[in-house]
């Protein structure tokens, strides 16, 4: 029998190798993931809910939702499974192929081989395929669709998402192919052999998950889904200098590395590690945390309550429990009447420090509690938006901003909950009237 959705959060590890490797990479994307372990505290950290009683009626929610065929949850969580598990077992044979170089990974290897550059770039193309599949699935997507993904990459894709993607790159393409990795997998893929590809045991392994009937349209798929994001990540390893040394240097820093020849070092990991299924089980509970946590505040926002002023509502009111120091947020520019990148610097009650992402510490302020959120940009709709989003309503009468949350979508219109107002308040707006 599979296992729930809960064990698998509440069994992901604290500390491993494959979570040392992800610390690791956080100099790619500063401050992008965290290793949220435990479902009842990712519940808490996710939602901000404290409440013992809703707590568990998101974990009974989210429960039902994950055995759900039709929200393809559990689907995701086998593909990112299945493509980790063959890949292991690939380079566990590769590892074992022969006695060759030596390299000092937990002084317990003492030979090792690496893939061979076609075999590297078919792993490669294929984890692009299974994200493409699995994002299709868990965002309601009938066809998979590599375009639709590449534009969701680049702009939705956070947290556990976003740590995959620049693992895929670090781990899977620039340490065992070079710097020039992209052009090595065109090249390759152009001139390689079909049947070097179809004959590949991980190819054979997740291609019943392929769309198309036939080894050439599964092919085409594969082909398609590379040229979609390779835009997104020429432009990661662009706007990040990283380089296959700079991804050693900081390996190093987590894990003693006593060898320099890196496709070696990218074999031990393929075999060691497995980041796909850790933050693939990530990004599923969040997502499914976040759907199941907006239906029981729609189900609460439902029940008959007494009428009451527009006053501070307990039920609505944000909590700072959801906040910590580090943490990567948006905030709210009353001036700009715009959202921008953050981290916090401190915390004091329901103040906070900020540094804007990409600014001086001149620009560092104390802002207020209402003026700042945490958004999960890889549920969001075509417009950005998500159920469970915190947003800015314009209201056109008082001519001022009002902190909402978003109940409902529906559209160009979304239903919207007031911060601090009783539900009497609740209503839906057009897209132009929120940000």
């Amino acid at each position: 029998m599979d296992k729930s959705i809960i064990q698998l959060v509440d069994e992901l590890p604290n500390d491993n190798i494959t979570v040392k490797v992800l610390k690791a990479l956080d100099f790619v994307a500063p401050s992008q993931w965290s290793n949220l372990v435990g479902f009842d505290n990712s519940i808490r950290t996710i939602t901000g809910e404290t409440d013992a009683n809703v707590i568990q009626r998101i974990r009974d929610r989210a429960t039902t939702l994950y055995h759900d065929p039709q929200q393809g949850y559990q689907s995701a969580i086998k593909l990112y499974q299945i493509i980790d598990k063959a890949d292991t077992a690939m380079a566990t044979a590769a590892l074992a192929n022969k006695v060759g170089e030596k390299i000092g990974f937990l002084s317990f290897l003492g030979n090792i081989t690496p893939k061979a550059d076609v075999t590297q770039t078919i792993d490669l193309v294929l984890k692009i395929a299974i994200e493409i599949i699995a994002f299709s699935k868990l965002n309601g997507i009938p066809q998979p669709n590599p375009q639709e993904f590449a534009n969701s990459l680049g702009t939705h894709y956070q947290d556990a998402s976003l740590m995959r993607m620049v693992a895929l790159v670090c781990l899977d393409g620039i340490l065992p192919l070079g710097p020039d990795f992209l052009g090595k997998i065109q090249g390759i893929m152009t001139s390689a052999d079909t049947t070097a590809i179809t004959q590949n045991p991980l190819f054979s392994t997740v291609s019943s998950s392929l769309p198309g009937s036939n080894p050439t349209d599964k092919l085409g798929f594969i082909t398609q889904g590379f040229n979609s994001v390779q835009g997104w990540m020429s432009n990661l390893v662009s706007k990040t200098g990283v380089t296959p040394q700079s991804i050693s240097s900081s390996l190093g820093n987590f894990i003693q590395i006593a060898d320099d020849n890196l496709d070696f070092v990218a074999a031990f990991l393929d075999q060691t590690t497995n980041y796909y299924e850790h933050t693939g089980i990530q990004t599923v509970a969040r997502k499914l945390i976040v759907q199941a946590h907006a239906l029981v505040k729609a189900e609460v926002l439902a029940a008959p309550k007494p009428s009451q002023d527009r006053v501070l509502s307990p039920a609505n009111s944000n909590t700072s429990d959801k906040y910590a120091v580090n943490q990567s947020i948006e905030v709210w520019d009353e001036d700009d009447e715009d959202w921008y990148q953050a981290t916090i610097e401190k915390i004091a009650e329901k103040r906070f420090f900020i540094h804007y992402v990409g600014y001086g510490s001149s620009d560092d302020e104390w802002v207020e509690e209402d003026d700042i959120r945490i958004r999960d940009r890889s549920s969001s709709d075509a417009n950005g938006y998500a159920i469970g989003d915190k947003v800015k309503v314009w209201d056109e009468d008082e001519e001022e901003w009002f902190s909402a949350i978003i109940g409902k979508t529906q559209g160009q219109q979304y239903f919207v909950q007031y911060v601090g107002y009783d539900s009497s308040y609740d209503e839906w707006v057009d897209l132009d009237d929120i940000s």
